[in-house]
């Protein structure tokens, strides 16, 4: 039986006069910059600032249902509230985060590249979110939108009159930024990877970023087109989408919800990459079934775009769709079991560390089981008939979305941090915040799977006052939740000045993006590595201990 070779040293100066932080100084530096780390820093700064604004949108609708009266907020400013929440978060965080600020960061160093294929585009990516960005803004200060972030017709495109246009065309500009990231990191994969580094060795967070930016690529002008047509119905009353104008509202469903629903994966899969990687790293061990792993992210893309009619089974599809779409719901379930069982049978019988990123690790398994099977329960169309637009809805979305794409950003930056910044952050602070955001994560939302089982609309501004003692266990769930949201902003920061200066590889890691100097190189490698070892060869590497990173 052939042996594996040992990973070869590559030549790495420890202590680089120059890296990508201070290769050149001042504003105009950074916004002119082609380097993927630094465009990545940018986008970190931007999306966090999105998070912030979309944040206080959600403590203000969780502070009016903290009374069943609205007391608050009016009932056109509530609605304008959770449709900038929605939108902000959806939009302008969760589909940008992961890619954007780790991918961007990260899909060069760990296939051996120097920088990314388009560096440019990659700038320009950047430069049209900011723009998106600030029109949206522009757009809630001049009085918001109403319809909720899905902009459902022929509300959006008759009966209201707040932005909807403006709004459409910041949505419209992101998803470019999402085409053109996409667009990056496949050209990236194929033609820039390291000599030796084989699609078989690519680590499981590359595997995850090329199957979600396949979908950006080919579902995202379907959402582009769709809010175009919006606006020309609005401005020029075409009979698209409205049935009084000849139009068909159902339309506007189906070409929303076969972008939205693999939106759902573009949020979702970097983060299942995220979770790879600090599994495999805190386990000491190769992912149990790494091809099947690798595969199952690729059949997560290709499902995605066949389940969108599930949001719509009470919409007027036919009973016969709704079967169809019911068994491609429950069917697109598979691949996901496959990470989360593949997960913990790595983790059987593994020597584990529980540092930081490790703890969002599991935390992510947990989120997402619980956000997975409600998702099952939501693609039986007997359950999904009782539950649609209720909060078991707005719950089940959480658990996926947030829960398990928040847990998979917030463990990718632990873990990723020293190599970003050259700091290591205080390791008990980190987990007091880890603890803060699982316990508030839940403490939030799990009550509102009651509350949507026992009937409480989502979108409402008032509610019974038998449903008050559950919306003031989620209401204080919340505030927890932004202890441990904060927390992290508090201490990376400190990090940055006072943290202890970081190893190469503290956390004695796998992967070439641990074979170079904290923080990288402007061209991330002294010279070329070439691979050859197998992904994730933890037991061709000595251990050491992981609580305590050596500081170089």
């Amino acid at each position: 039986m052939a042996t594996k070779a040992a990973s070869p040293v590559i030549p790495v100066n420890q202590t680089p006069k120059l890296n990508y932080l201070n290769n050149g100084h001042g504003l105009k530096s950074w916004l002119l910059t082609t380097d993927h780390k630094r465009i990545a820093l940018l986008y970190l700064v931007s999306v966090s600032i999105f998070f912030f604004i979309g944040g206080i949108f959600a403590m203000l609708i969780r502070l009016e249902l903290l009374t069943p009266e609205g007391d608050l907020l009016s009932a056109d400013n509530y609605n304008k509230a959770f449709t900038q929440h929605g939108m902000i978060m959806v939009f302008f965080f969760l589909i940008p985060v992961v890619p954007a600020v780790l991918g961007n960061f990260l899909v060069p160093l760990m296939i051996g590249a120097k920088d990314l294929a388009f560096p440019r585009i990659n700038l320009l990516s950047w430069y049209l979110y900011i723009t998106a960005g600030i029109l949206f803004l522009h757009c809630m200060l001049n009085g918001g939108v109403d319809t909720g972030w899905t902009f459902y017709s022929p509300f959006s495109t008759e009966y209201t009159n707040t932005n909807i246009v403006e709004a459409g065309i910041a949505v419209f500009i992101a998803g470019f930024s999402s085409i053109f990231t996409g667009l990056n990191f496949i050209v990236t994969v194929h033609r820039m990877r390291a000599p030796g580094m084989t699609w078989d060795r690519l680590p499981l967070f590359i595997w995850a970023n090329y199957a979600t930016s396949l979908i950006m690529i080919l579902g995202t002008p379907v959402i582009a087109i769709t809010i175009v047509l919006v606006a020309v119905e609005r401005l020029f009353h075409l009979g698209i989408f409205d049935p009084r104008l000849g139009g068909d509202p159902l339309l506007f469903q189906h070409l929303f919800w076969f972008y939205s629903h693999p939106a759902v994966y573009i949020m979702i899969l970097p983060s299942m990459g995220v979770i790879s990687e600090l599994i495999a790293c805190f386990a000491r061990k190769r992912i149990f079934g790494y091809k099947f792993v690798a595969i199952s992210s690729m059949a997560i893309a290709v499902f995605g775009f066949l389940v969108w009619a599930h949001h719509m089974f009470v919409a007027g599809i036919s009973l016969y769709a709704a079967m169809i779409f019911s068994f491609l719901s429950f069917s697109v379930g598979v691949p996901s079991a496959v990470k989360v069982f593949n997960w913990t049978a790595t983790l059987y019988k593994a020597s584990i560390t529980y540092a930081t990123p490790m703890l969002y690790a599991f935390g992510f398994i947990g989120l997402f089981t619980i956000g997975g099977l409600t998702g099952l329960m939501l693609a039986t169309i007997g359950i999904d008939v009782h539950v649609t637009d209720t909060y078991f809805v707005v719950a089940h979305f959480h658990y996926v979305m947030v829960g398990g794409v928040l847990m998979g950003y917030l463990g990718g930056l632990h873990f990723w941090w020293p190599k970003i910044t050259g700091r290591m952050y205080p390791e008990g602070w980190a987990k007091l915040s880890a603890l803060f955001v699982f316990v508030g994560f839940n403490l939030t939302f799990f009550p509102q799977f009651i509350l949507g089982y026992l009937g409480m609309p989502r979108r409402y501004w008032q509610y019974p006052p038998e449903f008050q003692v559950l919306n003031v266990l989620s209401t204080a769930g919340a505030s927890i939740l932004a202890v441990g949201y904060l927390l992290p902003m508090i201490y990376l920061l400190w990090s940055l000045r006072y943290g202890p200066i970081a190893d190469a590889n503290p956390w004695n890691a796998a992967g070439l993006e641990w074979k170079t100097s904290s923080p990288p190189p402007t061209f991330n490698f002294d010279e070329t590595p070439v691979v050859t070892w197998e992904a994730y060869n933890y037991d061709e590497i000595p251990e050491k201990e992981l609580e305590a990173p050596v500081a170089r």
